[in-house]
């Protein structure tokens, strides 16, 4: 046996025994239901990968919601995009633009509060099966609105609705109600050599 036909054989005999882990693993894992995944981070990609997974949803026929929090003043590709399918996304801008541009926290308050009344609306639709609140985690963090009134609405959704939370600076509390979290580190940005945001990028 050459020394090619041995690492195949060893890899095949790896590859056998990570599959009956993973069938074990999948048969005990039957239930399916609602998901709370939050997207945080100061990395780049929490708004990309939700609006990923719209997509995602969309392609196996679900009905989808968008309330994007923060953002607002200026409109961005995935909304330009996903407002071509309004029988299937309903798309709500219910920001004003950046908190450092805005600079008027009780404008942002309102922004906010008027935000999370849309989001309780689509959260209490057992039609709709998936809802991404963009920078939600933005208006926790700078307290627009209350921790406990979120937490309260995100657990009496309908229980085969997911919802992603995206933003910087998660609440642990948060953190501890969802279901799946990724934190998105920083490695390299393109920003940090003076190259702005572009579109297809970040706009």
């Amino acid at each position: 046996m050459n020394e090619t036909t041995e690492r195949d054989a060893r890899h095949l005999a790896r590859m056998l025994r990570k599959k009956a882990v993973m069938d074990e693993r999948i048969a005990n894992s039957p239930n399916e239901c609602g998901l709370l995944l939050v997207l945080s981070g100061n990395g780049k990609g929490k708004s990309s990968s939700a609006f990923g997974m719209l997509a995602r949803a969309m392609g196996h026929g679900l009905q989808c919601g968008v309330v994007q929090f923060i953002k607002g003043r200026n409109s961005t590709g995935e909304e330009m995009f996903f407002r071509r399918f309004p029988e299937q996304v309903r798309y709500h801008v219910m920001g004003e633009g950046f908190t450092w541009e805005t600079q008027d926290r009780q404008r942002d308050i309102a922004a906010a509060e008027a935000a999370w009344d849309v989001s309780r609306q689509l959260m209490s639709d057992p039609a709709i099966g998936l809802v991404v609140l963009d920078e939600l985690n933005i208006a926790l963090k700078h307290g627009y609105l209350d921790l406990d009134t979120v937490l309260h609405d995100l657990q009496a959704r309908p229980p085969m609705q997911h919802v992603i939370v995206t933003g910087r600076g998660a609440k642990p509390e948060l953190i501890e109600l969802a279901d799946t979290v990724t934190e998105m580190g920083v490695v390299k940005h393109a920003f940090q050599a003076g190259i702005r945001a572009q579109k297809g990028i970040e706009l």
